[in-house]
């Protein structure tokens, strides 16, 4: 009668079970990664098309200003700043510059910081 080693057979089954965990655990990891990255790209977006919406208001307001006055306005949300500079000239306006930029916030002082 001959008897079957399960020995290496049980040391294979380990092995992949290990690696198939490990492989989950990678794959949860990225995707929830990329979910909180995704977020904040739609938080982004929604505030710059939130300020592009605010400026058009702001030129449909500009239609009744009158002619050779240069105005500016600034706009900011979540962290956004829209600048907008426009000309009137005659019946229509002319648009000097039109920016949406993040706020530059100054980097603060680490405590306990080496300094070099």
């Amino acid at each position: 009668m001959n008897r079957m080693r399960l020995g290496p057979l049980a040391l294979l089954l380990c092995v992949i079970t290990i690696c198939m965990t490990s492989l989950s655990m990678l794959s949860y990891a990225n995707a929830s990664a990329d979910t909180r990255l995704a977020k904040r790209y739609a938080q982004t977006v929604q505030t710059r098309y939130s300020l592009e919406q605010k400026g058009q208001e702001f030129l449909k307001e500009m239609n009744d200003a009158p002619a050779g006055d240069l105005i500016e306005k600034e706009f900011t949300e979540n962290g956004y700043q829209l600048q907008i500079s426009l000309e009137r000239t005659g019946d229509s306006y002319e648009i000097r510059y039109w920016k949406i930029n993040k706020i530059w916030e100054e980097p603060t002082q680490i405590d306990h910081l080496w300094e070099g």
